[in-house]
């Protein structure tokens, strides 16, 4: 029997408040939202979205006939059914991300946005993930990008001491990983993805840009150049 990876717990947090409402991530929030749209189909029978916390995008997802939101924290899943209502189509399922409790080929789609940079073990996970797909499903997946500019000036100004260009995940903080996308896209093969289209977003997130242009405008630009 092997050790179980372990799992960042937002059980009890403030993630909801701490980190979106009120904290001028419209951009962030609606950049992501175009994407989405754009990868996402937007009706099926059964999605699941893989870590979706308080539900924040939750509202995407109803053109599908049940969606299973799924998270490691309990109390975060009940503010997402606190604003949700009582919708038919959610279902809320606690768990963890190595022990799905699903069986297999169950969903048409799968999302996963801002969670995977907490994976330990993405193998693991992404073999998990392959068991519950329906074949031919689609898989929307968001990761932190390893080979960002930020990182690439800091390495060449010898300012951090790991590499953005080399393939293996560094971890800047306890269970928060950076990846580099050739290292993704092999994973997703070995578990059987078929990688295909890839988006990148979020260009302006920069305080000053942030604070001295529109939201609307900073989401269009973002959106010509995804």
């Amino acid at each position: 029997m092997t050790d179980m990876p372990p799992v960042c717990d937002y059980e009890g947090s403030d993630y909801r408040t701490r980190f979106w409402e009120g904290q001028q991530r419209g951009y962030e929030d609606q950049a992501e939202r175009v994407a989405l749209r754009r990868l996402l189909p937007p009706s099926g029978h059964t999605l699941i979205e893989i870590g979706a916390g308080f539900g924040r995008l939750a509202d995407e997802y109803l053109g599908y006939e049940t969606v299973v939101l799924f998270d490691y924290s309990r109390s975060l899943l009940r503010e997402a059914q606190a604003a949700l209502g009582d919708d038919p189509r959610f279902l809320y399922v606690a768990g963890n991300w190595y022990q799905m409790p699903f069986v297999s080929g169950l969903f048409d789609a799968m999302v996963q946005i801002r969670t995977l940079h907490h994976a330990a073990d993405v193998p693991a996970l992404f073999a998990q993930l392959a068991r519950i797909a329906r074949p031919g499903g689609q898989y929307v997946l968001e990761f932190a990008n390893k080979q960002n500019l930020k990182a690439m000036v800091r390495y060449g100004l010898r300012r951090q001491s790991w590499s953005p260009f080399t393939p293996e995940p560094v971890e800047f903080v306890e269970l928060n990983f950076d990846f580099h996308p050739r290292w993704i896209r092999q994973q997703l093969q070995q578990a059987r993805f078929s990688p295909g289209r890839t988006l990148t977003v979020s260009y302006f997130r920069v305080g000053a840009l942030k604070r001295l242009l529109p939201t609307g405008l900073l989401v269009g630009l973002d959106s010509v150049v995804q």
